[in-house]
């Protein structure tokens, strides 16, 4: 991955930066700056799911055979952080509507709820792997932890379905090294995102509704939140508005 080439670049210009200090006058500061820019660029790397920095992750819906034949403009409505109550709402919209989603579910918030997953399996939906405990700690652990983590939800998302999921959605959007190690050993496919809603603090179903209809393009994998209200208020509209802007739905990986 580019996190390779960035460390062996970074290596070569450290040592050049040194080199420069102490043969070519260059001030003591540069390495020191050198530094910081090296690490800022590595901060956004764990940050910005979308740059495939420590490992590769499908961040749009795949350009198709029948796509490209039938110019079909298609979108991955994908939600994320349940199962909750609120799922059975968008549920009940997608099953009106008549369109596929995806559902990257949290292992801790499964007990109780297994019911929704099996509906979510039922009603032709995807299941993903988004964590057992969906929190900022996951991101510190050895990679053998996170794959205990990520195996835990699975087995829960499987005792209540049947289903064994192959994708995954990394918490927050954050990647590291230990990430992708643990991806590759459990052999899950890392799903991100084209377009982020930030539903999760918006506070006007309007201006929402707005956000996501003006940055929205064809073969985008959008990011909800079944949690939050302000979605569920917001989605029939959204599927509405999607459709006049002659975009379909489907899922953001290829289908096997």
């Amino acid at each position: 991955m580019k996190f390779k080439y960035y460390l062996v670049f970074a290596l070569l210009l450290l040592a050049h930066v040194i080199a420069g200090v102490l043969y070519s006058g260059y001030a003591w500061w540069w390495i020191l700056v050198t530094i910081l820019v090296l690490l800022a660029v590595l901060v956004q790397g764990c940050r910005n799911i979308q740059w495939n920095f420590f490992l590769r992750s499908t961040n749009r819906v795949p350009l198709s055979l029948q796509q490209l034949k039938t110019g079909t403009k298609p979108v991955a409505l994908t939600f994320d952080d349940g199962p909750h109550e609120n799922t059975l709402k968008i549920l009940d919209i997608l099953k009106a509507e008549g369109i596929p989603a995806t559902f990257f579910v949290i292992g801790k918030e499964i007990a109780g709820k297994e019911s929704i997953l099996q509906r979510i399996k039922d009603e032709g939906h995807l299941l993903g792997n988004h964590t057992y405990a969906h929190n900022a700690a996951f991101y510190w652990q050895s990679a053998r932890l996170m794959v205990e983590d990520i195996e835990k939800c699975n087995k829960l998302i499987h005792a209540a379905t049947g289903v064994n999921p192959n994708i995954f959605r990394p918490p927050f959007g954050v990647t590291n090294p230990n990430l992708a190690k643990a991806l590759g050993q459990l052999g899950l496919q890392s799903v991100g995102w084209t377009l982020r809603s930030m539903d999760t603090i918006a506070k006007d179903p309007e201006a929402l509704l707005n956000k996501i209809l003006k940055n929205v393009r064809s073969n985008n994998t959008i990011l909800l939140h079944d949690r939050c209200d302000i979605t569920v208020s917001m989605l029939p509209e959204l599927i509405t508005r999607l459709r006049e802007k002659g975009l379909s739905f489907g899922f953001p990986v290829v289908m096997e």
